[in-house]
């Protein structure tokens, strides 16, 4: 089906269900969660996922897994079109229970562009079950691709993680998060580590990288961004930015500023 409000998606009949959107840059959907599990692949265009636990970036061709019951948010940061399958949680047991973004094969690739059409409830056998059932096996078997900003379950670190990620800064230190919390530095490290799965410098630049993507849409000089973000240079921006989103800056502004088009 297409152009399915999020909060009408529960009402839909069926074990699995198939819809298709596309959204402007910067709209926002607001904070819901679903009975089904949900698949959001991004056709083309890019989009942030937020939860209570952390960010994940869905850049072009890759697709975000959101566990049946999870409150989350989506973020448009390029015009994007989506499509999403929702699988309720009696399909696969084998499904992933956490957030994640994945990579997506060609085989998905174009199952997932197949089911912009789909009726909503499929005989057993038919095509549209077979789609719908090969989808399935091949989000078990997707790889899961480091795209994410985990946020600490200590509410106090949790804390200072958004607001650093709202305004990064490179001339925040570790002993200032120490001070700032009342944790000795030793203490900080080993507890930052085992709750987001990170160095703090690396979360540090990862957290950057998610900042910056609004001011390029914006239209902010990549150059100047990287400056003020602490990277020495706008080349060493560029590299940890295609890194982490698998383009760089210069496809992205083009992707932000270009108009949507139609990906099947």
């Amino acid at each position: 089906m297409r152009n399915v409000l999020a909060n009408q998606v529960d009402a839909l009949p069926g074990w699995i269900v198939a819809t298709s959107n596309d959204y402007p840059t910067h709209h926002r959907i607001a904070r819901h969660r679903h009975r089904r599990s949900q698949l959001l692949y991004a056709a083309h265009g890019i989009m942030v996922v937020g939860t209570e636990t952390g960010r994940w970036i869905v850049p072009p061709e890759r697709a975000a897994w959101i566990p049946s019951g999870m409150a989350h948010d989506v973020h448009v940061l390029a015009a994007i079109s989506t499509r999403s399958v929702y699988v309720e949680p009696e399909v696969n047991a084998a499904l992933p229970q956490d957030c994640r973004v994945i990579g997506v094969s060609p085989l998905m690739r174009q199952l997932l562009l197949e089911t912009r059409d789909l009726p909503l409830q499929a005989e057993s056998g038919s095509r549209p079950d077979l789609i719908y059932s090969l989808i399935v096996q091949e989000i078990e078997r997707a790889p899961v691709l480091p795209l994410d900003i985990p946020f600490p379950a200590d509410p106090r670190l949790a804390k200072r993680c958004r607001t650093y990620l709202a305004r990064p800064s490179p001339h925040v230190t570790i002993d200032d998060w120490c001070r700032d919390l009342a944790m000795s530095r030793r203490t900080f490290t080993r507890r930052f580590r085992s709750e987001t799965g990170s160095s703090f410098a690396q979360w540090c630049r990862q957290a950057a990288i998610f900042a910056a993507l609004p001011r390029l849409a914006a239209g902010e000089p990549i150059t100047t961004l990287a400056l003020d973000l602490g990277y020495e240079s706008a080349s060493a921006f560029t590299t940890m930015f295609k890194r982490l989103i698998g383009m760089p800056p210069s496809r992205y502004l083009a992707m932000s500023h270009g108009p949507a088009r139609e990906s099947a």
